[in-house]
């Protein structure tokens, strides 16, 4: 079994629509091995995978590399997945299964208080963040990894993060508004937070401005 480190947050028929959309990217994923599997969501909304079959083992594998993994422990000084809960003038609180405090000090990303920081690099609540847990007493930091990944965020054309929503149902979305042109691709960055990437000359503010009113959803600008 596997507690994958997204969430499901939605409700009526976007979860269902979600859930479905879950099922198909972990059919993806492990759909050429030999193993079934079974999904639900826990109480916390992280969803939870059930496997079965010779390459059980391999496909719990395969899905913690592409998903993160919840797990009951944490143990220091190890990398983990959480995603954005919540922020104040202290820093940021992830969710790992619990809460994890990353201090402002921690995060690695410049100066700013933590809303200024969310600001600039266009975290929308719930992403998932990779982290390295310290223990109770020392705090936790932002991984390297994810430290780099949100800096070349905004070295690119830019970009407007969005939660709550599928990656297909951004892209739809896009196009009917009349963007298609002006997105290079939807990144994936969990099951309902999504990156579109700007094409050269987009405007990231005014593609918000234009699409926010079809998106039930929050919206965040990455500017170069």
């Amino acid at each position: 079994m596997v507690v994958l480190a997204t969430k499901l947050y939605v409700e009526g028929d976007a979860r269902q629509r979600s859930l479905d959309s879950l099922r198909s990217l972990v059919g993806n994923e492990i759909g050429e091995l030999d193993v079934e599997f079974d999904l639900d969501v826990r109480d916390d909304d992280f969803p939870e995978v059930t496997l079965e079959g010779e390459d059980a083992i391999v496909a719990g594998n395969v899905l913690r590399e592409e998903f993160g993994e919840i797990v009951p422990e944490l143990e220091a000084g190890e990398s983990y997945v959480g995603t954005l809960d919540s922020w104040d003038e202290d820093g940021f609180v992830l969710d790992a299964g619990q809460p994890v405090r990353i201090p402002v000090d921690e995060l690695g990303l410049g100066p700013g208080s933590p809303t200024q920081i969310r600001e600039r690099y266009g975290l929308v609540q719930h992403l998932p963040l990779q982290f390295v847990y310290e223990s109770e007493d020392d705090p936790s930091r932002l991984a390297d990894e994810e430290q780099d990944r949100l800096y070349d965020w905004t070295r690119g054309d830019g970009r407007l993060n969005v939660n709550s929503a599928t990656r297909a149902e951004v892209r739809a979305t896009l196009n009917r508004a009349g963007h298609a042109q002006d997105y290079v691709t939807v990144e994936r960055l969990g099951l309902l937070e999504q990156s579109v990437i700007c094409t050269e000359g987009t405007d990231p503010p005014g593609l918000l401005a234009s699409v926010g009113e079809y998106l039930p959803a929050e919206l965040r600008c990455v500017v170069p």
